[in-house]
């Protein structure tokens, strides 16, 4: 009677570790899946920063190539004011 009990008993176990490796296998795919799904969000992530860092970029060389014409225009516009006033005073 006692060896029935211990098969039961094993058989109980063994049904009970059976379900526990579904779980185990069940979990082991949702962390996989949440693994990929956060590799991919990296990956976006990563390739969106790169976008504006090139958009930043390209904003900046505009802007220090718009500072450089104005500062030329400045030059010039005052190189044309310096003459018009030496030409006054020169006439007076």
């Amino acid at each position: 009677m006692e060896g029935f009990q211990d098969v039961n008993y094993l058989q109980r176990r063994v049904k009970e570790l059976e379900e526990k490796v579904v779980q185990l296998r069940l979990s082991r795919r949702v962390l996989m899946n949440l693994l990929e799904r956060l590799e991919k969000e990296k990956l976006q992530y990563g390739a969106r920063m790169e976008r504006e860092n090139k958009k930043l970029h390209q904003d900046n060389y505009r802007y220090a190539r718009r500072l450089l014409y104005k500062n030329k225009r400045i030059v010039e516009l005052e190189a044309q004011l310096d003459r018009y006033t030496s030409k006054s005073s020169a006439n007076r």
